[in-house]
């Protein structure tokens, strides 16, 4: 690389990283702590490309974008911040920042970006401002490497025109993920018009597409659950979308789905010309599992939230968190929620313990949990899961002793009773599809409290 980059940021350790960094990928540094030097610097001449903090002591880097854009239009800069919230990334894409990236951030990434906005034919990413709502009732919550992913492509889509299908196993947050897109996009003014994919017949998309009262000109459509549409349904959309009387709407189309559509393509239920139409801008948002750092930022929210509806507030320990950190989610952040709206009633006392806490997910009701291992999957897979969680919930500490025998007995317990189900409650069948002693299998079946039913073959 070859330059010269300017560092502002009020952490000195940042400071001594990126410029030794720098200074061994070839470029020149010049690195301060303030936005007076930086703005100093700016007007002077200085730099080829800017990094700055948000905050610092004397100011915000996000509102002197515009100067510094007005200053010198062709001067890339790169925002990087700890204020991790999709609205920080809305900011720095609507005030015409080259990239933003979340603290802590990947040193290799950080100069692979600098590399490209050093190149010569480097463009800057601004874009015109327009009117946003203030982000606060729209709980896209979490700091976490997934969720800043996220933030990121919702920045860049946010005031382009593109198609964008939303994927997500449920209770991600889908539906707020379409509203974001709409309310704090440039076509807030026009409203949003939701389908219903599962019962939407091609007669009334047909006149959802066409009623201008219902659907004016520059609205969003949103397509809930597409792959719920029946193909004759797909097929009228496809259609619809290409005349001339919509095409002159100008319409907007956000779809979400937390079914594969190439699946469903291969199979042929779905229509791989509609799926291209719509899937212009893909956006896909993390299993609850898979951010499982966002859950406290997730639970303090919810927890606020339920106090502003009327909600005796209340706090929350944190060994309590972290109970809930280690659970399964299989509902996501919908279930999370839930979780937290109960615990808010339920709990009579004003701080939430991590006892109380353990106890209400011990009663939570059991489902399978979109994590349990698929068709091919090995079952050590699903214990080792299930052990690295049982091991965090007890922190620094050990479990109690004997957990050889309570995961032997876990797992021996399921066995036995879901072959004696299959074998209709035939001990002898059962001893000798497990390749066990039948005398065995009886002492084992008293011990562990099986019921064993005999049932005749259905005819």
């Amino acid at each position: 690389m070859d330059g010269t980059v300017i560092v502002a940021d009020d952490d000195r350790t940042i400071r001594t990283v990126l410029t030794q960094a720098l200074t061994r990928a070839g470029c020149k540094v010049r690195a301060t702590g303030n936005i007076a030097t930086l703005w100093r610097w700016v007007e002077e001449g200085e730099g080829d490309v800017v990094i700055s903090d948000v905050m610092m002591p004397d100011g915000n880097g996000l509102d002197l974008l515009p100067q510094i854009h007005k200053k010198r239009p062709n001067l890339p800069v790169i925002i990087i911040s700890a204020q991790n919230t999709v609205m920080t990334a809305i900011k720095a894409s609507e005030h015409g920042a080259y990239d933003y990236l979340p603290k802590p951030f990947d040193l290799k990434e950080l100069l692979s970006k600098v590399s490209r906005a050093l190149s010569p034919t480097n463009m800057t990413t601004a874009q015109a401002p327009s009117a946003k709502a203030d982000g606060q009732s729209l709980p896209l919550v979490g700091s976490s490497q997934a969720m800043q992913d996220v933030y990121r492509v919702v920045a860049r889509v946010l005031n382009t025109d593109l198609n964008v299908m939303i994927t997500g196993q449920s209770g991600t947050g889908k539906n707020l993920l379409a509203k974001t897109l709409h309310e704090l996009g440039n076509r807030a003014a026009a409203p949003m018009v939701t389908i219903l994919s599962a019962s939407a017949t091609p007669e009334w998309v047909e006149q959802v597409l066409y009623d201008e009262n219902q659907t004016p000109k520059g609205a969003t459509v949103y397509l809930d659950e597409i792959a719920q549409m029946s193909i004759e349904t797909q097929l009228r959309l496809q259609d619809l979308m290409q005349m001339p009387e919509v095409l002159q709407k100008n319409l907007r189309f956000i779809s979400s789905t937390q079914v594969p559509l190439t699946a469903l393509i291969n199979e042929g239920m779905f229509r791989e010309d509609l799926f291209y139409r719509l899937s212009v801008m893909p956006i896909s948002l993390p299993a609850l599992r898979d951010h499982v750092d966002d859950i406290s930022e997730l639970a303090i929210y919810f927890m606020q939230k339920s106090a502003a509806e009327g909600q005796a507030m209340k706090t929350i320990a944190s060994k309590a968190l972290d109970h809930m950190r280690v659970a399964l989610w299989p509902g996501n952040v919908r279930e999370l929620q839930n979780f937290i709206q109960r615990i808010m009633v339920l709990c009579p006392d004003d701080e939430i313990s991590a006892h109380f806490v353990e106890e209400m997910l011990l009663q939570m009701p059991k489902s399978t949990p979109e994590t349990a291992p698929l068709a091919g999957d090995k079952l050590s897979s699903a214990i080792e899961i299930h052990l690295k969680r049982y091991f965090d919930l007890h922190g620094t500490d050990l479990p109690p002793p004997g957990l050889y025998n309570r995961i032997i007995r876990e797992v021996e317990l399921p066995l036995i009773a879901l072959t004696l189900s299959a074998t209709r409650g035939n001990q002898i069948k059962t001893a000798e599809l497990l390749g066990i002693n039948r005398n065995t299998l009886r002492k084992k079946i008293q011990k562990l409290d099986i019921k064993v039913t005999r049932t005749k073959k259905m005819m």
